[in-house]
């Protein structure tokens, strides 16, 4: 046996599939939990930037899809007619 160092990420060689799931699972989970802590913290810090951002991807979101309906009915629109000899 190798006299090696183990580092928090690396799983011990007897843990099972589902407990390393399990241990990457409440990793994650505790991740997700500071992220959405730091944002609320930041949203009540900037109000006003925070409304500014939610317009903004609001936007995006609103232009990113009227683009594809628009690419889409296009596509529909030359699929169904037929082409002049």
């Amino acid at each position: 046996m190798t006299d090696t160092t183990r580092d928090s990420t690396t799983p011990p060689a007897n843990d099972t599939i589902i407990e390393q799931a399990e241990g990457l699972f409440e990793q994650a989970k505790g991740a997700l939990n500071d992220a959405f802590e730091a944002t609320v913290e930041a949203v009540k810090e900037h109000p006003l930037a925070a409304v500014g951002i939610a317009a903004g991807a609001a936007a995006a979101v609103a232009g990113a899809a009227f683009g594809a309906s628009k690419i889409l009915s296009k596509d529909e629109a030359t699929a169904t007619t037929p082409k002049k000899a």
